[in-house]
């Protein structure tokens, strides 16, 4: 008779996660701050804002809140008319790429919901990078990942997205970069 050991492995941890909070002292508050409350960020990639009259605090949140009730959302007119220039007044040649990879204004309701459930999943998992902080909130890149509709070879490229309050996070533009 034989006998199967199983071997156990350490699993990872999972990610630490905060919550930026702004306490309210005092009559006066920044707007950074005010822009930033009730945000949820990866502990290591939480955007650096101390000044001498912050109130703020980061407070722990648990993993398991950010994997289920992080969203996100996109608005339509990102992609029509902005992304695909449906009216030519944008000029900034972003639908050149998307057609270049067989894309037009007919994949708008696929390129939005694949931005919207990559830019979660990679949220989630810490794959972003901080971008501009001002008063209207903190901006991050999110890396997506589509294939081209004559070859299915895949394309990489950055998105803007704005991080809101309780994990949720909106598209701002949908092609960032590569």
């Amino acid at each position: 008779m034989s006998y199967y050991v199983r071997k156990s492995y350490p699993q990872p941890s999972p990610p630490e996660w905060n919550m930026w909070v702004h306490q309210n002292y005092g009559r006066t508050h920044c707007k950074v701050c005010l822009a930033l409350d009730r945000r949820w960020f990866k502990k290591e990639k939480t955007p650096d804002w101390k000044h001498g009259s912050c109130h703020c605090v980061l407070e722990d949140i648990p993993y398991f809140d950010v994997l289920t009730k992080c969203t996100s959302n996109s608005a339509y007119s990102k992609f029509d008319p902005y992304l695909f220039d449906v009216h030519g007044e944008y000029k900034h040649g972003k639908d050149k790429l998307f057609k270049a990879w067989g894309y037009t204004v007919e994949d708008t309701m696929f390129l939005k919901a694949e931005m919207e459930k990559q830019g979660v999943e990679n949220y989630v998992k810490g794959k972003y990078e901080l971008g501009k902080l001002n008063d209207n909130g903190q901006r991050v890149s999110i890396r997506i990942e589509i294939a081209r509709k004559d070859t299915g070879e895949k394309v990489s490229f950055l998105t803007g997205w704005m991080v809101h309050p309780n994990g949720h996070i909106q598209l701002i533009t949908p092609y960032g970069g590569k």
